[in-house]
């Protein structure tokens, strides 16, 4: 009799069960999309070191080239894979294709002599020419200057990198959330 009086032996209401689901909801989509964040952030960051290892495979290549006495086949490392001259190669590298592989992936495109990364999440990825493609493609350039060697004026290459073909960035401006 005692608990009747009290009015709470029932369990919970039918405002407090839908209270609860709500709040749930909130946390669980501020939580998915943090994660969401992060795993564009670890896949921005491995995209990142696999260019900085392929300048840096080439620049190897290069250095040897020079020192072999063969800076005229420099010249070919703006025309083939570059990733020949990583050891291991990427483990998400697919190889020379001529069309778009799995996201996620590299590839080099054999026809167009360039290195290509399928973007898998890239909610906050960007192009400066407003184009929205899934993938990121680059190019690699030797980089070429004008010596002067006993007297002559002579071109010389005196480096190589790796450039975007179509420039991007990653805009990291917090999205409109629905507690906005």
């Amino acid at each position: 009799m005692i608990a009747n009086m009290c009015g709470r032996d029932r369990g919970f209401t039918l405002f407090e069960l839908m209270v609860v689901i709500v709040i749930v909801s909130i946390a669980g989509t501020v939580f998915f999309d943090r994660l969401r964040l992060y795993q564009e952030l670890a896949e921005k960051a491995a995209m990142e070191t696999t260019i900085r290892l392929i300048k840096t495979g080439l620049q190897i290549r290069l250095a040897e080239l020079i020192i072999a006495n063969r800076q005229g086949e420099a010249r070919n490392l703006e025309t083939e894979d570059p990733t020949q001259w990583l050891q291991p190669r990427p483990g998400n590298y697919a190889g020379p294709y001529r069309e778009q592989t799995e996201p996620g992936h590299w590839y080099f495109d054999a026809r167009r002599r360039q290195i290509v990364y399928v973007v898998n999440i890239g909610d906050r990825l960007e192009f400066d020419t407003g184009a929205k493609v899934r993938e990121l493609r680059f190019q690699a350039r030797l980089l070429r200057d004008r010596l002067k060697v006993g007297g002559a004026t002579i071109d010389s290459v005196t480096g190589v990198t790796v450039i975007p073909v179509t420039p991007f960035h990653w805009s990291w401006a917090e999205p409109a959330t629905i507690l906005a």
